[in-house]
């Protein structure tokens, strides 16, 4: 078994061992599994998609533990998979809770939007698209999602509350489940700052036994197992094809793209995969990618994508798809902690229509700053490219919708190239997609 292992994965050709991929793929789960409490706690909110939160979280488990292990023998990355962060805010909030698209169908969009990604992988038309997006409105996008997770933190945690006079304003901070926030906020930012391995994790294990010890939390079991067939093949395909829906299908696509690229890119390069500019088996990584949001979908969870949080575990010496396969045995050993995800990452309901999550809410707060980094790498000397960013960022909390400030960017961009005289700049679907977009504007 363990020459199959070494040969299979080339362990000796890429100058590492089984001990050291378990460190590796361990390291790597310990710094993403807060992504087990966090999406059940998006994708159930009411007001949002409101899915069985039991059923998410085994759904997230058996989708990470999938995708992981389909990248680490596909492609031999020690890159790990799990619902993306971002995109299962949009999925609930955005497409459930603002267009108010049932989850199943929001599930079936998911679905679409994963074999289009396997089919454009397989042909140039996805390098098309990709390197057609404006830098900055990529740069933008990541910065935007991040102000859009940290807005819906800070909303979970009770620090920011609606106003009929201002929209937004600060909420009672003295209120319990507000405290218990920030306390995790305190223990998460010390800890992150500390660099300890695992940060968010440990934060909301903490955060999550203070909060019992207050009695804020309900005790249950630790140990259980989930029903996942309150969500699994629930997905509505034929109600998929109408043109209203045609927005969050891009939506999905291109954020799927641009963070698994991104991502692959990033880690690629600290790991040292990246060979003359290119990342070797790269269609084979996409694709593992792009099947993982299919399984994804049929099980009961949004859009699976590729995990920046990987380079943790090739910091520990992880090097081959190995690594993932750790990884995906310690995704699959959660599945027996269901109760406990529940327990901490349920909500606390404090009026008739007010549900905070204090437990996970400071994990959404710190991803979002996270994201900002991106913003650094903007061109603001110069206002075709700094412009259509900033209301790129400013537009997606702002109108609570990923997709507006997306499109905001998109038209605008266009438009300053077109009147500086430097339309050359700007890749003709660029253009195509505006002129769509603002057309959509005019008659829906």
């Amino acid at each position: 078994m363990m020459k199959i292992l070494k040969d299979h994965f080339d362990l000796e050709k890429n100058g590492t061992n089984i001990k050291t991929e378990f460190i590796g793929g361990a390291t790597t789960f310990m710094t993403m599994a807060y992504i087990i409490f966090v999406n059940p706690a998006i994708l159930s909110a009411p007001g949002g998609s409101n899915m069985d939160f039991s059923a998410v979280t085994a759904a997230t488990c058996i989708a990470a533990a999938f995708a992981t292990l389909m990248m680490g023998f596909i492609a031999n990355y020690p890159i790990a998979l799990a619902p993306g962060m971002g995109l299962n805010a949009f999925f609930s909030f955005v497409v459930c809770g603002k267009m108010g698209v049932p989850w199943q169908t929001a599930l079936g969009i998911v679905f679409v939007s994963g074999v289009i990604f396997t089919l454009l992988s397989a042909s140039r038309i996805r390098e098309l698209i990709v390197n057609s997006i404006p830098h900055s409105l990529k740069l933008g996008s990541a910065a935007g999602i991040g102000l859009f997770i940290a807005f819906i933190g800070l909303k979970s945690a009770g620090f920011v509350v609606s106003d009929p006079n201002t929209f937004v304003t600060l909420g009672a901070l003295s209120s319990a489940p507000t405290l218990l926030s920030f306390a995790g906020l305190i223990i998460l930012i010390t800890l992150s700052a500390r660099k300890v391995k695992g940060a968010i994790l440990i934060s909301i294990l903490i955060t999550g036994i203070i909060g019992i010890s207050f009695g804020m939390i309900e005790f249950k079991n630790i140990i259980g197992t989930a029903d996942l067939s309150k969500t699994s093949f629930k997905l509505d395909i034929i109600d998929v094809f109408q043109l209203k829906y045609l927005a969050p299908i891009l939506i999905f696509l291109f954020f799927d793209m641009f963070d698994t690229i991104g991502t692959l890119v990033g880690v690629g390069e600290q790991a040292g995969f990246i060979k003359d500019g290119k990342l070797p088996r790269g269609n084979r990584a996409l694709v593992s990618d792009s099947v993982g949001t299919i399984v994804g979908s049929l099980l009961g969870t949004s859009t699976v994508t590729s995990y920046i949080e990987s380079s943790a575990g090739i910091s520990s010496g992880g090097r081959t798809g190995l690594a993932n396969v750790f990884t995906s045995l310690f995704f699959i050993t959660a599945l027996l902690f269901v109760p406990l995800a529940e327990m901490f990452g349920g909500g606390y309901q404090v009026s008739e229509n007010v549900f905070l999550y204090p437990v996970t809410a400071p994990a959404l707060i710190v991803v979002g700053s996270l994201m900002m980094t991106n913003i650094t790498k903007i061109q603001w000397s110069d206002i075709t490219e700094a412009f259509p960013a900033f209301l790129t960022i400013i537009l997606m909390p702002l109108t609570f919708s990923i997709a507006e400030g997306l499109a905001a960017g998109f038209v605008f961009y266009a438009f300053l190239k077109l009147v500086s005289g430097r339309s050359h700049e700007a890749n003709w679907l660029v253009y195509g997609l505006s002129l769509i977009l603002i057309l959509r504007y005019i008659f829906l």
